[in-house]
């Protein structure tokens, strides 16, 4: 058990209608006692007149009880919520310091006692963190989807069949002379590695889609200057993000804009015009839209349609959607994907049907891998299995799968994971 009792302001930074200030740790109780008097014992909010230790009124709140191991972090946990103005949030945070035992939380650290005290694994905490930042409903549904459980329950049961797997074959080798055990077990073993190393690569397959869920859909608007990429990033966004001029090479830098497409985050960026210069800072931002261009999820290939057809020879990837701009002054043209006017709007509703349909089909709402970190144990354990798979000798068969077991096992944290620990637990806020 943690010797300090912690404690941090958990709800939105005052002023706010309502701050929630949370105590962990042995002292919590007699710590919340000393501002509000005896606590209700039965898990009930009480209506409480919370003072300093000088017997001055700070405010009055609701004060709740959570006797551990029935609490998040596992430990005795209170709650006091009182009136979020900063005078009030600042007068109990110091009423607080004042208490023997007592110091302020360091960032996720009641996360990490959760995590300590087996309320949540890694995954788990992980979704918590994504479900707090999730910005679009897509980001929502896919933090649910960890935060609740339902991919550490993948992840261990896979990491369990490999044991039982690996338990059949140290039997044989073990006991082989024994009536009792069966004198071979490749059938019942191998058939069920095989399974979990197919179930364990469609999984991987899914990561990118996890990736583009969290961290948004790429989208990068290239072609020739004058193509009207500024425009369009424009009328996408509804308001001016870019400088928009007859000048060609305007645009000298990167812009980009968020925005929420039908709950999915789509990370628009606008880029230099594509064409042969002699200018230092244009060169320079031609470079970084052809960078731009190789990390994109997907790429816009704009040009005026009466214009000369470009050779798109820098756009190597299959995922390049061509637009055809300017579609108020000239007639549509088979020659693009779709033709757009920024100035009517013509074509832009069916634009973004268009970007929608590439989105709706990278994720069905199924469990994915959304984290470097996961996905590298995933890999290992992949790579530990194929081993198991096309090796010889049983026991080192055998090992192959514990090391399998051990990588899925570390995305939990059902190993010592000790070095990763601060690093996921620093990327929560102070109060949780």
């Amino acid at each position: 058990m943690n010797p300090d009792t912690i404690f941090a302001l958990s709800s939105g930074a005052p002023p706010a209608g309502l701050a929630v200030i949370r105590l962990s740790g042995n002292q919590a109780f007699t710590a919340a006692e000393t501002l509000a008097g005896r606590l209700a014992t039965d898990r009930k909010a009480s209506l409480r007149t919370i003072r300093g230790r000088n017997g001055v009124i700070i405010d009055q709140g609701l004060v709740v009880g959570f006797p551990g191991p029935n609490s998040f972090t596992g430990e005795d946990c209170v709650e006091l919520h009182v009136h979020g103005s900063r005078a009030v949030v600042a007068a109990l945070i110091l009423e607080l310091e004042q208490i023997d035992g007592l110091r302020l939380a360091e960032a996720g650290e009641f996360s990490r006692r959760a995590f300590e005290n087996g309320k949540l694994d890694l995954v788990e905490i992980e979704g918590l963190a994504d479900l707090i930042s999730a910005e679009t409903e897509m980001q929502r549904r896919l933090a649910v989807e960890q935060s609740f459980g339902g991919q550490s329950a993948l992840y261990i049961d896979w990491a369990e069949r490999l044991t039982r797997s690996r338990a059949l074959i140290e039997a044989e080798l073990d006991f082989a002379d024994e009536d009792d055990v069966p004198g071979s077990v490749s059938e019942r073993v191998w058939s069920e590695v095989s399974q979990i190393y197919l179930e364990l690569l469609q999984h991987l397959e899914t990561a990118k889609s996890g990736e583009i869920i969290r961290d948004g859909y790429k989208i990068v608007i290239a072609g020739p200057p004058n193509a009207g990429k500024s425009s369009l990033l424009n009328a996408l966004a509804n308001r001016d993000v870019a400088i928009v001029t007859e000048r060609a090479g305007t645009t000298r830098d990167i812009l980009h804009v968020d925005l929420d497409m039908s709950g999915y985050l789509v990370r628009f960026f606008d880029t230099a015009g594509l064409r042969e210069s002699d200018d230092i800072v244009e060169v320079e931002g031609i470079r970084r839209a052809r960078v731009a261009i190789e990390q994109a999820d997907m790429i816009l290939a704009l040009n005026e349609i009466d214009s000369p057809a470009l050779q798109y020879h820098e756009f190597s990837q299959a995922n390049v959607l061509t637009v055809g701009t300017k579609l108020d002054a000239h007639a549509p043209s088979d020659d693009f994907d779709l033709c757009v006017s920024t100035k009517t709007g013509d074509g832009l509703e069916l634009l973004r049907e268009a970007i929608l349909r590439k989105l709706t089909a990278l994720w069905t709402g199924s469990l994915v891998p959304n984290r470097a970190r996961q996905v590298d144990a995933l890999k290992d354990a992949s790579n530990f299995i194929a081993e198991a798979l096309n090796g010889t000798e049983l026991d080192l068969r055998a090992e192959s799968l514990r090391a399998a077991a051990s990588a899925l096992g570390r995305i939990t944290g059902r190993v010592d994971v000790e070095q990763l620990l601060d690093v996921i637990f620093s990327q929560f806020c102070i109060g949780k």
